[in-house]
């Protein structure tokens, strides 16, 4: 991504929009108890996505072809728990966020069910977007969506699974292949923080999609009880950058209502400029020195 920042007032409030959902008779997520998704979903995650995007404006006019990947989008529409409305999703707020000045020429949504992909991309359509579902588990939809990328497109991957064993690395991978994009990964820090030591065991094997081989690293094996968890995630982070990426060291922490920190948004590229754009974004009120709690 090249170019310069764009500081021209956005048409749309500050926040991402709470617009009125087209399709309410269809899938909506609520998370894995059905209870509502948490507050930190639209006040950190989905932020951060359309803060960025905003402020990238500019850049993405300069592309023909603009291409968003979201292979954990679910059905485009969520409802946060004590809530009495459903908000948009992030794909959703992808879209709005760049649709007045340079709005993705393709959007490549999936979720595992069949049903709640097509409602993502009923919904999208529904308000101008381009987009198609690939509904199947990412490890097979993330290679039909980048065979999908037409030539000299500018590319964003938002990866954004429940937990940390359906962060795959191929999924990266892959992804990598695709000459110009730049990822937005939510990686499961408290999922590490509970069961990264009792994942050496060998009967178990949540973590090795993630980061393969990561239970024979030196220093993940002579790492303090303390320490493991930090050489997990920088055992990680190297492997992401190991595919010709460098990751942002504004990594936010999203926290749960409890206060605790619950996950690290981490953004990888290729170039300078946009990590330049998500530091600025980045770096605030989420940003926290300790990659883990510590209690």
């Amino acid at each position: 991504m090249t170019g310069k920042k764009n500081s021209s007032k956005n048409p749309y409030p500050l926040r991402p929009p709470v617009l009125a959902d087209p399709y309410p008779a269809l899938p909506i997520e609520r998370g894995p108890k059905k209870q509502g998704v948490g507050e930190w979903v639209p006040q950190e995650k989905h932020r951060l996505l359309w803060h960025y995007l905003d402020a990238s404006k500019n850049a993405w006019r300069r592309w023909p072809r603009r291409i968003f990947i979201d292979p954990f989008s679910g059905p485009g529409r969520i409802q946060v728990k004590h809530e009495s409305f459903t908000r948009p999703s992030g794909a959703v707020l992808a879209h709005l966020a760049l649709s007045l000045d340079a709005p993705f020429t393709g959007m490549f949504v999936g979720d595992l069910d069949p049903e709640r992909a097509a409602a993502c991309e009923t919904r999208l359509r529904a308000i101008g977007a381009a987009a198609t579902a690939f509904p199947g588990p990412a490890l097979t939809t993330v290679p039909k969506m980048v065979a999908s990328v037409p030539s000299n497109s500018l590319c964003m991957a938002y990866i954004d699974p429940y937990s940390l064993e359906h962060l795959s690395f191929s999924i990266l991978k892959e992804l990598a292949t695709l000459r110009k994009i730049d990822l937005a990964v939510n990686f499961s820090t408290m999922d590490v923080q509970r069961n990264v030591e009792l994942e050496f065991d060998p009967a178990r094997d949540r973590f090795d999609e993630a980061a393969p081989a990561w239970s024979q690293d030196s220093a993940i094996r002579s790492a303090s009880r303390q320490n493991v968890k930090h050489e997990f995630f920088r055992y990680w982070l190297n492997l992401v950058q190991g595919l010709g990426f460098t990751h942002s060291h504004q990594m936010p922490v999203i926290h749960n209502t409890r206060g605790h920190g619950i996950y690290r948004l981490c953004f990888f590229s290729k170039h300078g400029f946009p990590q330049r754009i998500w530091d600025d974004v980045a770096r605030g009120p989420n940003r926290s020195l300790a990659l883990f709690d510590e209690t």
